[in-house]
């Protein structure tokens, strides 16, 4: 059944073979469009440089329009990453857009783990 969350799947996977993004990789798991495997490597001159750190991405009928619920599998000790995997990332919450897509998600969560700051849930 092709779906317009199917659709765009397929488009982001596409464009992320296409043009893939530095230091990201991921695709859809075997007969199953809605669930992505994906590795990001550790960012250069950061903590996690050299480190390979495997996420799953899983997807409804409702994205683009919804956000993906994204986990690490990789155990990583990080103030934004909690200890079941999930991640706290604005565009995954919030600030989530059907702008982004495959590409954008893992790059941002790339980012993220580049970035030294406070969590986003601090109170300080």
């Amino acid at each position: 059944m092709s779906t317009p969350s199917r659709k765009r799947l397929m488009r982001d996977f596409k464009r992320l073979m296409q043009d893939p993004p530095a230091g990201i990789s991921g695709a859809p798991q075997d007969n199953n469009i809605m669930l992505w495997n994906a590795v990001i490597f550790g960012p250069d001159d950061s903590p996690w440089d050299g480190g390979t750190f495997k996420l799953t991405l899983q997807f409804n009928e409702e994205y683009p329009n919804k956000p993906p619920t994204v986990r690490f599998i990789s155990r990583m000790f990080h103030p934004n990453i909690y200890a079941d995997g999930s991640i706290c990332l604005d565009i995954l919450q919030n600030q989530w857009s059907p702008i982004y897509d495959v590409a954008a998600i893992l790059t941002s969560i790339q980012e993220s783990i580049q970035i030294h700051q406070r969590p986003y849930n601090s109170g300080l």
